[in-house]
């Protein structure tokens, strides 16, 4: 793989030859559309991610990130190429898509349900998840009685509501404001120590993804490729606006945007 952006400091081109891989991908590439006239959402990417780790996924809009996070899921087969996910896998929109009938608490419950849970027991471990993000207080209201920063701690207990081997978020913040955005990111970290699983993070904010990752891996406009990876060696816990987070980003900024002015100007 062709990397385009020099190491710094903690900031360093990865290697992630040392673990056996949870997700494994291969040369895949995706086409959309009219199949005379297909649109090349992602070409070429081959990608692996750790038992526990913890990825962010950044590129400007329309590079694939959500195309990268559907074939990993499930929802859809690549054109070309190949995919392994080892374990279970729960995506996470940047819409809480709650259902607005069901209670927080409810809407626990149908994902359990879904994943085979018994009737007598889907109660008490929806309260267990709600109480994991802090919400037991709230699991009988209803998601327009929640604020946006309740409704995805309720998204995020649904997603954790499957025992996932494989955590996929595709900009699960990027619609709250930065005070309830920094106080998810905590509980997300806390949450993904705690639980173990690997996490692929979609953002186009790149201060959130240092804050985040373990890795960042830097897509190209459209059609997606893979241009670079970044090691995120900074201490945890982090806060996104700390000097370190903000010279780490730095770098990776200026890629993304020489990426979204190269793209323009084609």
């Amino acid at each position: 793989m062709t990397t385009l952006a020099e190491p710094t400091m903690a900031l360093e081109m990865c290697d992630t030859t040392s673990a056996v891989p949870q997700v494994q991908v291969r040369a895949v590439s995706m086409l959309h559309g009219d199949p005379r006239h297909p649109v090349r959402a992602l070409d070429g990417i081959s990608l692996d991610i750790g038992p526990g780790e913890f990825v962010c996924v950044v590129g400007a809009s329309g590079c694939g990130k959500s195309t990268l996070l559907n074939l990993l899921a499930g929802l859809d087969d690549p054109t070309v190429g190949s995919i392994a996910v080892a374990g279970r896998t729960s995506l996470m929109f940047q819409d809480a898509a709650l259902f607005p009938w069901l209670t927080a608490r409810g809407n626990v419950e149908v994902a359990l349900e879904l994943d085979g849970v018994a009737r007598r027991d889907r109660r008490p471990q929806a309260e267990e998840l709600l109480r994991t993000v802090h919400l037991e207080a709230f699991a009988d209201r209803r998601p327009h009685e929640l604020s946006g920063g309740m409704r995805q701690r309720v998204a995020l207990a649904r997603a954790l509501a499957r025992r996932c081997d494989l955590l996929l978020m595709d900009e699960p913040f990027g619609a709250l404001d930065a005070m309830t955005r920094d106080l998810l990111h905590d509980e997300l970290e806390r949450l993904w120590i705690e639980r173990g699983c690997a996490v692929m993070f979609v953002t186009h904010n790149v201060r959130e993804a240092v804050r985040l990752a373990d890795r960042v891996v830097l897509l190209s406009s459209r059609p997606g490729r893979v241009v670079g990876e970044f090691d995120i060696d900074l201490e945890r816990p982090r806060r996104i606006g700390s000097p370190e987070v903000a010279e780490l980003a730095a770098p990776i900024a200026e890629r993304l945007r020489e990426e979204v002015v190269r793209h323009g100007a084609r």
